[in-house]
């Protein structure tokens, strides 16, 4: 499965063969570091919007391979800010680099950007719409502590609505076979066009506001903070800020084997409590960015097969 070139965008770009194919290239890196096997080679990290986890690891997964890095953690120390706009930015960078991933709050701004570009572009969260890279470091994650990704009982909790995370994860995992329930205030529910995207699939879901009505059914409980900079009200956002709180009351409640993820940051919807738990892997999960990119860097770049 040739990936060379190829930009990084959305999850439904990707079949479910080449997902599987992405995850068993995460692994072969995560067990056989390679340090120069990008030596030579340049990455553009464009992050307009603010990134810890994302852009720490690109960084992190380059420098690993030997590769060197250049760009910028907001978009107030660039031309954007003299109006250039984001095509003339890209056109730019596309000379000084083999690969860019780009940040931006405008959804669509990857795809654009892809379109400037001759040179492979990775999204790393364009506004409310995707995130395919935290998606494949999730999927990778459940593979590898839950021993599988098929059949299983997912939950996902928090802003479903803003939260680009979940609609990405929810579409990488329509492709094997799970049931979904979805706990959130009405008004944060995930968007109807998901909802119907599993229709057509004929994937079980179910809507919830109380989690305790189904937490003991859960394999997965995907946690997300409520996301304050999506919302264009802030008397809104403190409606619903703090709605949920999961601590140890939780324990009694849910599978012995339960796993607890969150992309990161919390905020207070993970009470530190639970971090020493067995059933707590978001830092782990964030720790799994760094194989992941590093195997979407090599594949893109045409280093690896």
């Amino acid at each position: 499965m040739n990936f060379k070139n190829r930009d990084i965008i959305s999850i439904h770009d990707f079949s479910k063969d080449e997902l599987l194919s992405i995850l068993k290239t995460a692994r072969y890196m995560e067990k056989n570091p390679n340090t120069n096997l990008l030596k030579g080679k340049i990455l553009a990290a464009l992050f307009f919007e603010p990134s810890t986890r994302t852009r720490l690891s690109f960084i992190s997964a380059m420098e690993q391979l030997g590769g060197e890095v250049i760009g910028f953690a907001t978009s107030n120390i660039t031309s954007i800010k003299k109006g250039e706009t984001l095509w003339d930015t890209i056109k730019m960078v596309e000379a000084y680099s083999d690969v860019a991933v780009i940040r931006h709050p405008m959804e669509g701004s990857a795809r654009l950007a892809a379109e400037a570009s001759s040179k492979p572009v990775i999204n790393a969260g364009d506004g409310a719409n995707q995130h395919p890279t935290q998606t494949l470091l999730d999927l990778y994650t459940i593979q590898k502590v839950k021993g599988k990704l098929d059949n299983l009982h997912i939950g996902m909790l928090g802003d479903l609505k803003y939260g680009r995370t979940v609609h990405s994860l929810v579409t990488a995992l329509s492709h094997f076979k799970p049931t979904f329930y979805f706990i959130a205030p009405q008004a944060l529910q995930m968007p109807q066009t998901y909802l119907d995207e599993l229709k057509e699939k004929k994937i079980k879901f179910y809507l919830e506001s109380n989690l305790m009505k189904v937490s003991k059914k859960l394999d997965i409980l995907y946690a997300t903070r409520i996301q304050e900079e999506r919302f264009a009200d802030p008397i809104e956002y403190e409606k619903y800020r703090g709605i949920y709180k999961l601590d140890t009351s939780l324990l009694p409640n849910i599978k012995k084997d339960l796993k607890i993820m969150h992309p990161l940051p919390r905020v207070d919807e993970i009470d530190k409590s639970l971090d020493e738990t067995e059933h707590a892997v978001y830092f782990e999960q964030a720790a799994n960015g760094i194989p992941v990119r590093k195997a979407l860097l090599a594949l893109v770049l045409g280093k690896i097969k």
